[in-house]
């Protein structure tokens, strides 16, 4: 296969993606290796969009468990994602691709505001579009703003990509060697059955809208290319309502309990 199978795709980004084995703040190797990735895929003509977490450098919820006010919290995340973004865009950058960061919060300084007409502009005219800062509310994850961001520029499918496993298991991989490991899931699957792929709030919404998500590692430097041209790795979800939960084998989460997000 060498033709991509999807013109438009939201990449879902985990801080503790752009970690890489430091679990914290930011590699440059993994920085690039991302990068290069996404150049690939743009050198097909798909257009890319991609949403970023912020949990290698600060976490809402953690926060508020420390005493911080909730929304406070929420908010310090969100600057924190603005930070992965930048970062991420300079290594684009870097290697040729250009680049624009939109964030939901307004910096002129560093970012454009989010305009969804101007961000559709940009990927049509080959510009990689990344999306910080969530959806601009706390109580929001970024899982919901990928969610959020893919049905408004009609995106034709979420790839979330994943630093610890290669898509969603029944259970965490790292501690339980017995966990299932799923080849396809519906999106009722994730509410039902409590798999931490994202939260219910972006689950109902990517249901909603009918977009398909793909669960799958990036530490493979060649993925989020074999995602794109139709290539069966990782987890898929969607509304096929021959997949039901009994007739599943298959892939794996971000390194946590496919019972927690």
């Amino acid at each position: 296969m060498d033709k991509p199978v999807y013109r438009r795709v939201v990449l879902k980004l985990s801080g503790e993606a752009l970690a890489g084995g430091r679990g914290y703040g930011l590699d440059a190797e993994v920085l690039g290796s991302v990068a290069r990735q996404i150049q690939a895929v743009h050198a097909l003509g798909v257009e890319v969009a991609v949403v970023v977490g912020g949990g290698n450098i600060w976490r809402g919820i953690s926060g508020s468990r420390e005493g911080i006010d909730r929304a406070t919290a929420d908010y310090m995340g969100m600057l924190a994602t603005v930070m992965n973004a930048l970062a991420l865009q300079d290594a684009l950058e870097k290697i040729g691709v250009p680049t624009r960061v939109q964030t939901s919060i307004e910096m002129r300084q560093v970012a454009e505001p989010y305009i969804r007409r101007r961000a559709i502009r940009h990927l049509e005219k080959g510009r990689i579009v990344i999306f910080a800062a969530g959806t601009g509310n706390p109580y929001f994850s970024t899982d919901t703003a990928a969610a959020l961001r893919a049905a408004e520029i009609e995106a034709d499918v979420i790839l979330m990509a994943k630093n610890k496993v290669n898509g969603v298991y029944s259970a965490d991989p790292l501690v339980n060697a017995d966990a299932e490991k799923y080849d396809r899931l519906t999106y009722l699957d994730l509410l039902n059955l409590g798999l931490g792929v994202m939260d219910a709030t972006a689950s109902s919404l990517c249901m909603d809208n009918n977009i398909p998500i793909i669960v799958f590692s990036i530490r493979e430097p060649d993925n989020i290319k074999r995602v794109v041209l139709g290539e069966a790795i990782g987890t898929y979800i969607g509304g096929d309502p021959d997949h039901a939960s009994g007739d599943r084998t298959g892939a794996g989460e971000d390194g946590k309990s496919a019972q927690r997000a």
